[in-house]
Parts: C-alpha cells; sequence; structure tokens
C-alpha cells in the first residue's frame, strides 16, 4: 500500500479529515444516522462537490445512490436530486432521508408508537431467520412495531426505525453487528464493552429510542434543506436513466468483491417483506464489473448538460477506471487520492480513496457561469 508521504503531492487536502478534524458525529449529522450503512462516503465529501461544480436548482444524479447520501447533501445545497439503486432497502431509505414532514403529525405518531406491546408469535408465519436471529420477545416486540405503523401518517419512516431497531436487537455480539456469522445465544467476551456480554433479548429500548431520534433527525434536516425535490428510482442503473438532463454526478460505486449490499440489510429485508435482487448487485466480484460500471456511467455521460461533470470516488486499487472511464467516453479531467483515518471500534485502520472528475471525451468542456 503506498504510504502517506508518498502520496503527499497526490492527496486532496480538502478531501481528506483525521478523526478529530471530522468526528462520527459530524459525518452522521442529521438524517445521514437514521439507518447505519457499509460502505457510504461522508456527506462532507458531496458537500466538497457541490461547492466546486454544483448549481442550485440544477439536476444532481447519483447512479449507485445507496443510502442518499448525494441526493441528501444535494438538497441542502439547494440541488435538485435524483438517484437510482437495485436494492429496494436503500431506495426506501434514501426515500425516507429526503422526505417532508409535517411535525405535528410526526409527534402524533412517534406518540402512537410510544408503546407497541408485544404480539403473539406464530412459528408457522416466521421465516427461518427470523426464528434464529431473535429472541422471542424481542421478535414480539418488533412485529407488534410493525403492525402499528399501518395506521401513521409516516409509514416508511418508522419502516426504517423498525429496522435500525431489529439490527441492534439481534442475537449478535455487540462488536459484530455489520456482518455477524452466526446467532449466539450465550455468554460471551465484548471487545466493544471490554467485559463479558449476553446477547440481546429485547427491541422496546431501541424502538423508543430510534423513534425519538427519527423525530430529531428529520426536523434537523428541515432546517438545513434549501430544496425539497428529490427523486429515486428502483431498478438497475445500466438500462435506467435520468428523468431529465444532469448538471452534476456524484457517485461511489461498489468495490469490487467487498461488501455485500442486499445481506448487509437482511433482516431489513425479512421483516419488510422486501424484493431482493442479487443477481442484479454490481460488485459481487471483479468479473463483468468494468462493463457493468461502464454502462451505467455512459448513460450518466449522455444525460449530462454542457459543462457537466462526473464525480467518482472509488477505490481503485485494482487499476481499474482508466479503463471504465475510457469505455464510457469519458475523459479524466483530474484525479487525486483521498486519505481516510476515521474508522472505529473492530474496523479502525486507514485506507486511500481515488476521487475522479471526469466529462465526455469528444467535446470540449465550457466554463462554469
Amino acid at each position: 500500500m503506498r504510504t502517506q508521504a508518498a502520496l503527499n503531492d497526490e492527496i486532496d487536502l480538502e478531501l481528506s479529515w483525521s478523526e478529530a478534524e471530522l468526528p462520527e458525529r459530524e459525518r452522521t449529522k442529521h438524517v445521514h444516522r437514521l439507518h447505519p450503512y457499509l460502505g457510504k462516503f461522508v456527506p462532507q465529501l458531496v458537500e466538497v462537490f457541490l461547492g466546486r461544480y454544483g448549481r442550485p436548482g440544477r439536476l444532481v444524479w447519483d447512479p449507485f445512490s445507496g443510502s442518499g447520501t448525494t441526493l441528501v447533501e444535494a438538497n441542502a445545497f439547494g440541488a435538485r436530486a435524483a438517484g437510482c439503486d437495485v436494492s429496494a432497502f436503500n431506495c426506501l431509505l434514501t426515500r425516507v432521508k429526503t422526505a417532508e414532514y409535517e411535525r405535528e403529525a410526526l409527534l402524533a405518531d412517534a406518540a402512537e408508537l410510544a408503546d407497541a406491546g408485544m404480539q403473539d408469535l406464530t412459528p408457522g408465519q416466521l421465516s427461518p431467520y427470523l426464528r434464529s436471529w431473535f429472541a422471542p420477545r424481542a421478535l414480539a416486540e418488533l412485529l407488534a412495531f410493525r403492525d402499528r405503523i399501518e395506521g401513521t401518517a409516516y409509514p416508511d419512516l418508522w419502516r426504517v426505525v423498525l429496522s435500525r431497531a431489529a439490527r441492534s436487537a439481534r442475537l449478535a455480539r455487540h462488536f459484530d453487528l455489520d456482518f455477524p456469522a452466526e446467532p449466539v445465544h450465550g455468554e460471551y467476551f465484548c471487545h466493544k464493552h471490554r467485559r463479558l456480554c449476553r446477547p440481546v433479548e429485547e427491541a422496546d429500548k431501541f424502538l423508543r429510542r430510534y423513534v425519538r431520534d427519527a423525530v430529531k433527525r428529520v426536523g434537523e434536516f428541515a432546517d438545513v434543506r434549501r430544496c425539497s425535490d428529490a427523486t429515486v428510482l428502483h431498478g438497475d442503473a445500466r438500462v435506467l436513466d435520468p428523468l431529465e438532463p444532469v448538471d452534476l454526478v456524484v457517485t461511489s460505486p461498489p468495490y469490487p468483491g467487498l461488501i455485500d449490499y442486499h445481506e448487509q440489510h437482511v433482516y431489513a429485508f425479512e421483516l419488510l417483506g422486501l424484493e431482493r435482487r442479487d443477481s442484479e448487485e454490481i460488485g459481487r466480484g471483479v468479473g463483468g464489473y468494468c462493463e457493468a460500471v461502464s454502462e451505467i456511467l455512459t448513460r450518466a455521460r449522455r444525460a449530462l448538460v454542457p459543462g457537466g461533470r462526473i464525480v467518482v470516488v472509488v477505490n481503485d486499487r485494482r487499476g481499474l477506471y482508466d479503463r471504465i472511464l475510457a469505455d464510457a467516453g469519458l475523459r479524466l479531467e483530474e484525479r487525486s487520492a483521498r486519505h481516510v483515518n476515521r474508522r472505529t471500534g473492530r474496523r479502525n485502520g486507514e485506507y486511500y480513496e481515488d476521487v475522479l472528475v471526469a466529462v465526455p471525451a469528444r467535446r470540449a468542456v465550457r466554463p462554469r457561469a
């Protein structure tokens, strides 16, 4: 791996922050922490790109919208936003983050859900996953909460809260919530708390906490957003185009072979009955990766207005993106590296990401107004 010293001339310091400079509370401000999500880039990156290349009122597009970071920040900046994702849960999460909420109705929902109670369990109607990964009490509380969502003003918001609580309430080790390999039923040494712990057996405490947190966070976002125009398309960006011309693309494609984006939220798919499209997910391996990303960036290029740019944030350690950009009819205008050293807990470490700014290859770039 390249060292920090070797990268000094390449690193864009405006895109590189230490943990002290950019603590977790800032990286997860307002709706960015409505639900944990692996593999998302920090909102401050999008803020920088919008400041450099964006224009209020114009359309920002993200064909790998994931948890919606680009769309949220585009709206905060004052731009219209649109994105696409093959994961039904990702689309749900992004729609919830970018939705508008009436405060009185929101508070009424929260009061209604304050005590969801418990639901009698019928084992034959539960999936093997739910029976394996949740203690009976936790599952009964989650299902009761799910039933009461239907009568609320903002059911999708509370579905995200339900999913977040389910993630915390699984029979998993406290330090291993990202991809736990198997349910744990007994006492274990917890690397997070530095003591012996037992798995969680209830969900109500998480549901109550996350309902309050969701109300707070959507209110904070409402105070800072300057545009409320956001469109989320559920589908494969290889065959879907943005609905209108695009001023700026800001995206972070999946790193090949690193994260299974459906399995990451398996508890949400199981509890909410969401459609899974695992076979359409890009990045499960290197095979076909270049062709798939090139197809998507080709569509993005065709949608660009004159002077538009495509910004791609990716760890290009395999050296794939020179080919991908060329095949997509793009010319690399600027390539820089950013140093990432902000991970905490068991995933602590450092790595580098590449920031690629590209323009269509067959025309001169017009200066921004």
